[in-house]
């Protein structure tokens, strides 16, 4: 386990707060999470109308997506691909996808990943737009590592983080994909949204109570069974 580094955790909203990230900077975004880090849902941000410019659909209806057939995978696994056709990743069997397309220009698309009892488990974003917040944390990092098919995809390589938040007496634990380890070679506080191409991606385990009584308990579930199966889940994306 890392010790805490606390630093300022400083977020700017993207090019006002809502607009496209074509023609943008290369560099990280702000907060993994996504605007609304408490539940690790981000929430889709759609432009202001201008002619000629296409917004959101009124309400779509979600879909489950069914699994794909034409991936190479080990048995046991489903796969989900965006529909872009470049970001994919896969899931246990028996488990299920809900997907959202938002709206298709600029692209929003929400995924939520359910276990096989339902309960909601992963939330994800992938989207041309972003929203962030602003705040003040201190780290503790207790797992983290790259995901190998998005090296070259983004910069730094995402990584599957599991980690302590403490901010404003409060303290949260926190798992999901980071642009790069959670915190960086100097000792920062690393938030932001990870960068593929056009389009920025938050993937978050939904963790809607306290549910772990220190870092040991934390730990111990992180190698459990659930903890394994949520980090396979953020391990297999892939970007092409």
């Amino acid at each position: 386990m890392r010790s805490q580094h606390p630093a300022p955790f400083l977020l700017a909203a993207i090019a006002a707060g809502t607009l496209s990230l074509a023609g943008c900077a290369a560099g990280p975004a702000p907060d993994s999470a996504g605007a609304p880090a408490a539940s690790g849902r981000p929430a889709p941000a759609v432009p202001p109308t201008k002619a000629g410019t296409p917004t959101a659909q009124a309400n779509p209806e979600p879909s489950i997506i069914p699994a794909a057939t034409s991936s190479p995978l080990a048995p046991g696994r489903q796969a989900f691909t965006f529909s872009d056709g470049r970001l994919s990743f896969a899931y246990p069997e028996g488990w299920q996808v809900k997907h959202e397309q938002v709206s298709t220009s600029p692209a929003v698309e929400t995924a939520t990943v359910l276990d096989a009892a339902g309960k909601e488990q992963i939330a994800i974003y992938y989207s041309q737009i972003a929203d962030a917040t602003e705040g003040n944390v201190s780290r503790t990092v207790i797992e983290t590592d790259p995901v190998p098919d998005l090296i070259g995809a983004s910069v730094p390589t995402p990584s599957s983080s599991f980690y302590l938040d403490r901010a404003n007496g409060a303290s949260h634990y926190r798992m999901g994909l980071t642009p790069g380890a959670p915190i960086s070679p100097d000792g920062q506080v690393q938030y932001g949204l990870v960068r593929l191409g056009e389009r920025i991606l938050t993937a978050d385990v939904l963790f809607d109570e306290a549910r772990f009584d220190g870092d040991e308990a934390a730990q111990g579930w992180y190698w459990s069974d659930e903890g394994r199966a949520l980090k396979s889940v953020l391990m297999s994306f892939s970007y092409r």
